[in-house]
């Protein structure tokens, strides 16, 4: 039981620094928006800006991983190598079918952050979580 309730935690600590994030994304992309117009550049800028933030958070408080940070961030970026593109090339078909700017940017949002936290923990963090306490001893 005490190992479900700690995973039930990460799932909690992990989507409250999700939405953290989330809301550095729509605040930033809502002002980029403001002067320009192109949906993939604000998306971009938004998109890296929120994933900085998550990743130093989930580090070292959900996942409370001693991983060494530039592998850790490696494979993230490797994650958004193939992740970035492919929503950002859906997200200008969608907007070009007329589709509102803020509804592909919340499915994006959603489907990232299902696709990250499954990423995290089963690659950039697998045998690693847990592992500040232990380095620190």
């Amino acid at each position: 039981m005490k190992k479900d309730k700690k995973q039930l935690w990460q799932v909690i600590k992990f989507t409250l620094f999700s939405v953290s994030a989330g809301i550095i994304q729509i605040v930033s992309f809502a002002l980029l928006e403001i002067f320009i117009k192109d949906y993939w550049i604000p998306y971009l800028i938004s998109l890296i800006l929120s994933i900085l933030w998550n990743f130093t958070l989930n580090r070292r408080y959900t996942f409370q991983s001693a991983a060494n940070v530039p592998i850790a961030m490696a494979k993230v970026f490797g994650f958004y190598l193939v992740f970035t593109p492919l929503s950002t090339w859906l997200g200008n078909l969608a907007e070009g079918k007329g589709v509102n700017d803020f509804v592909i940017l919340i499915i994006t949002m959603l489907s990232n952050f299902v696709l990250e936290f499954l990423f995290c923990k089963f690659v950039v963090y697998r045998g690693q979580e847990n592992t500040i306490q232990k380095k620190a001893s």
